[in-house]
């Protein structure tokens, strides 16, 4: 019987410059646009446009479904398993990449917008400060 192991995610920096799939809020996935030679899991190139990829909404399920899974399986047999289900073969080395790129993703994409959020507190803070010594300056002429 195989070993369970759980997956390990580490935070690598990599040139990999697609986007994590869009998915809007009655669960439909959005075309997003082709960045490299290789077509993502989940994704077929379009017909009519050969740098946009359509989704295939079935496959994408499988990922998440498999992204679940990873927490009770090992890569290989997660990825063996999507391999069967979807009949579209992904290794367990494309399923890591594509896991930890968009956990990359998402950390990065909260880390944003705790940024922005601390950015737009600042502004405030130093137009009020701003305003208070303008103030305080005119009235003292």
């Amino acid at each position: 019987m195989a070993r369970k192991q759980a997956p390990t995610f580490k935070n690598e920096q990599t040139g990999q410059t697609w986007k994590i799939p869009k998915k809007g809020k009655q669960g439909e996935w959005y075309p997003v646009v082709r960045v490299g030679r290789h077509i993502p899991f989940g994704y077929e190139q379009d017909a009519g446009d050969p740098d946009i990829l359509q989704p295939i909404p079935e496959q994408l399920e499988m990922l998440e479904q498999a992204k679940r899974y990873l927490s009770e399986y090992s890569l290989r047999m997660v990825a063996r398993w999507l391999s069967e289900h979807s009949g579209r073969s992904i290794s367990h080395a494309g399923l890591k990449k594509r896991v930890n790129i968009e956990e990359q993703r998402r950390t990065a994409s909260t880390s944003y917008r705790v940024y922005a959020k601390r950015a737009q507190e600042a502004s405030e803070k130093a137009r009020k400060l701003e305003e208070d010594t303008s103030g305080g300056q005119a009235s003292g002429d």
